[in-house]
């Protein structure tokens, strides 16, 4: 896989994730993408990336996130995802877990919220969007097709609290949180 690879299957995947984001109904609450991201299973491919993303972009982070270096780009050009500009690519180094598909895996919506936990954030989501409640419902009690996980991913210098609610299907997922990357960011330093 390389930067050219991801840029022949960005239309497929962005036809994916609009449609999981339309049957989630988040597409009714205009909310902005902040960034996709990629998964890889080898260093040697998560390096090759870094390179060939550089001459499209500035990484803008690289960090220790869960014990692995993870990369933001910020890209020249934004990727577009149906009338959505994404401007940063999030690239993980791999972890001990191998993916079954390597390349594009999901895409990170900003719900603007104060909310400081992950409790908070979908009591306030469900109150925008109460179709969400059926959803979550259902895969805590590991029922239906679309996977729920609830999480605070921090960074080692990060002072924002950005709780994180993921919708995962069909080998993709929709991330929903308070805060853009790049708000994150500039809070670490």
């Amino acid at each position: 896989m390389n930067y050219q690879h991801l840029q022949q299957t960005w239309a497929d995947f962005s036809v994916r994730i609009t449609a999981f984001i339309e049957l989630l109904g988040l597409d009714r609450l205009s909310l902005q993408a902040d960034h996709a991201a990629l998964r890889v299973n080898n260093n040697q491919t998560a390096q090759l990336l870094a390179d060939e993303f550089s001459q499209y972009g500035e990484i803008i982070s690289n960090n220790m996130i869960n014990g692995r270096p993870i990369l933001i780009i910020k890209l020249t050009e934004p990727l577009v995802l149906n009338k959505m500009q994404i401007n940063c690519v999030e690239l993980p180094f791999p972890s001990d877990k191998a993916y079954p598909v390597e390349g594009w895996e999901h895409i990170e919506l900003v719900f603007p919220s104060q909310a400081q936990t992950c409790e908070a954030l979908v009591a306030e989501l469900i109150e925008h969007a109460p179709q969400l409640a059926s959803i979550i419902d259902n895969a805590q009690a590991g029922v239906g097709k679309i996977k729920v996980k609830q999480s605070s991913p921090k960074g080692d210098n990060e002072r924002l609290a950005n709780p994180t609610i993921a919708f995962k299907a069909n080998g993709i997922c929709v991330k929903v949180h308070p805060h853009d990357i790049q708000t994150i960011i500039a809070s670490e330093q």
